[in-house]
């Protein structure tokens, strides 16, 4: 990849100039430690030029429509004047590294939008179906001037909750007549929810979203009384439904920013951001370090075969890595 000047990553990202964007994405995703620099001066230099987007994270088990439904959604806000940027994150494979990146097929309209972007990035393993530096990639879309940034999760189950420390709302889709509705209210995903919306609200399936929306609502009441979040239905087939659901997206985030319970909670996201990153640096640091290295090949094999335990080859290998520590 052939680098940029600082400058015109800056000026070219403030100025919204989709190529110097993806460009600068491309950067700080970059995982070569030449880039690394560069990219941070560049955040640096746009951190004052954040923080004026909404930011909603939107997540469902696979098959919910979780695509279409941000299609519609982004067609919805693209209407009332607002620029959209969708950051899709897709599952990794296990084996490649590699990903489907195929969210932009499923978000036809959208993509063709000049008032919106969409970015697809693998998860690379992440836990909670968020890329690793998806939420570097947030403070870009924001500093390009997109008024609404969404996250598409992976929808891998309740890991995803992850997804909640970065955004200011968290949108968790639900199915209907897929079997006992309340076999999917698990602690965990639904604790963290800002909206529970039953899509594919559509045809003969109605009344059934219906009857899962009272039912979801009534389960929330008991898990979470006096916090429950807001249960609805709809289509992002035929887009009903939708606008009253941004509706109340907007009502909720802008009734925390009037408290300051917004602003307090970006700034705990960012402290939290910090301290995830000290944890992805060492296990960097622990993958490469020389001694641990040599020692690995040995102790999985110890561990596999029965000749030691998890724990004793975990402490040999912390204590190659920190020698102060007793292994």
């Amino acid at each position: 990849m052939k680098l940029l000047p600082a400058d015109t990553y800056v000026e070219g990202v403030r100025a919204g100039d989709r190529a110097v964007l993806a460009r600068a994405i491309t950067l700080v995703e970059s995982e070569l430690p030449r880039h690394a620099a560069l990219a941070q001066e560049v955040l640096t230099r746009l951190l004052p030029h954040t923080g004026n987007s909404q930011r909603v994270g939107i997540s469902g088990v696979p098959g919910v429509g979780k695509s279409t439904f941000i299609d519609a959604l982004g067609m919805h806000l693209v209407g009332r004047g607002q620029k959209v940027a969708v950051l899709a994150i897709d599952p990794s494979s296990s084996i490649s590294g590699g990903s489907i990146l195929g969210d932009k097929t499923r978000m036809a309209r959208l993509a063709r939008e000049s008032s919106a972007y969409i970015r697809p990035s693998p998860s690379s393993g992440t836990l909670g179906g968020v890329a690793r530096k998806t939420r570097e990639t947030l403070l870009l879309c924001e500093a390009a001037g997109f008024d609404v940034v969404l996250v598409e999760t992976v929808g891998v189950g309740q890991s995803e909750t992850v997804v909640a420390d970065l955004v200011d709302f968290y949108l968790v889709l639900m199915l209907a007549g897929a079997g006992d509705e309340l076999q999917g209210i698990k602690r965990g995903i639904l604790e963290v929810a800002d909206m529970v919306a039953i899509n594919k609200a559509d045809g003969d399936n109605a009344p059934r979203a219906e009857r899962a929306r009272a039912e979801y609502r009534a389960a929330l009441h008991l898990m979470r009384p006096g916090s429950e979040p807001v249960v609805t239905t709809c289509s992002a087939l035929e887009g009903t439904g939708i606008e009253k659901l941004w509706d109340a997206v907007v009502t909720q985030v802008s009734r925390r920013a009037a408290s300051g319970e917004l602003s307090r909670r970006r700034k705990e996201q960012q402290v939290g951001w910090m301290w995830a990153m000290v944890q992805d640096g060492l296990r960097s640091a622990l993958r490469a370090h020389p001694e641990v290295a040599a020692l690995v090949p040995t102790l999985e094999g110890d561990v596999r075969e029965g000749r030691a335990t998890p724990t004793s080859a975990a402490l040999r290998v912390l204590g190659a890595f920190l020698p102060r520590l007793p292994a």
